[in-house]
């Protein structure tokens, strides 16, 4: 199926279904993909597939290009409503990401003051501290966590260290006192030879577990929208995201769904 790679540094403005209108930042190359996750779903594609050796994004590429970005928004009374970081790869991997943080909260409190920050990111570097220190200055700190056993978790997900762990995530996003929305991609289906679906009461139950322990600011659920690199997964049903998300809400938490 076929994947793509967002062009670097500045990508969109996109119609995000959970974010509204959002400007990309792309810390990664537009020639290839740099994650320490393999997810079975993304849309940029398998890491295998998309090696690159040119470097992340400068700091100069990336206020020169967001910054010409906003004019032009604003030139045209079209601001967006969220500046958000994603694009090829994990965000936090980039080397700049701390200062380019502090930058692009300068442009956007200089260009669209009521623009949101926003940073998609797998979580795996969220308990370093200059990460921490950068993800806690954002407006929309949003962390992944797509299963509660780790078996599932690398499943679906792929990290490419061996010492990921779910308890860890789970204890690492809790330490951001509420400053975090949880992400989690609901899917059904085959890899390989694995089930990889992720719906069932029981799995929902202890994810759901995980989530009270974290107590976030909400939880945003989601499903796949846009074609992946494994040819036997698909969409969760919209009822089934609807049970979900009523499990959520009951527990007092807040939930966004995407269908």
């Amino acid at each position: 199926m076929a994947t793509f790679l967002n062009p670097s540094p500045v990508f969109g403005p996109v119609r995000s279904r959970r974010l509204g209108v959002s400007l990309g930042v792309n810390l990664m190359p537009c020639t290839g993909k740099i994650c320490s996750f393999d997810c079975i779903y993304c849309e940029v594609g398998f890491n295998a597939k998309r090696r690159t050796k040119d470097p992340f994004t400068t700091m100069d590429e990336l206020t020169h290009t967001l910054r010409e970005a906003l004019e032009l928004m604003a030139a045209d009374d079209d601001l967006p409503d969220v500046i958000t970081f994603a694009g090829n790869g994990e965000p936090t991997l980039s080397p700049i990401f701390p200062q380019a943080v502090d930058a692009v909260i300068a442009l956007r409190d200089e260009f669209a003051p009521n623009a949101k920050v926003a940073v998609l990111s797998n979580g795996t570097n969220a308990d370093q501290p200059e990460v921490r220190e950068a993800l806690l200055k954002v407006d929309d700190n949003i962390l992944k966590l797509d299963a509660h056993s780790d078996d599932l978790a690398r499943a679906i997900d792929r990290p490419l260290a061996a010492s990921y762990s779910i308890e860890h995530q789970v204890q690492t996003y809790a330490s951001y006192d509420g400053h975090v929305i949880i992400q989690t991609m609901f899917l059904e289906g085959m890899f390989g030879d694995r089930n990889v679906s992720n719906t069932s009461y029981d799995q929902v139950t202890e994810w759901l577990e995980d989530v009270k322990r974290i107590a976030p600011q909400y939880v945003t659920i989601y499903t796949i929208a846009r074609d992946t690199p494994a040819p036997n997964i698909r969409k969760a049903l919209p009822d089934t995201l609807d049970a979900i998300a009523d499990r959520v809400r009951a527990a007092g938490i807040r939930c966004q769904v995407s269908y």
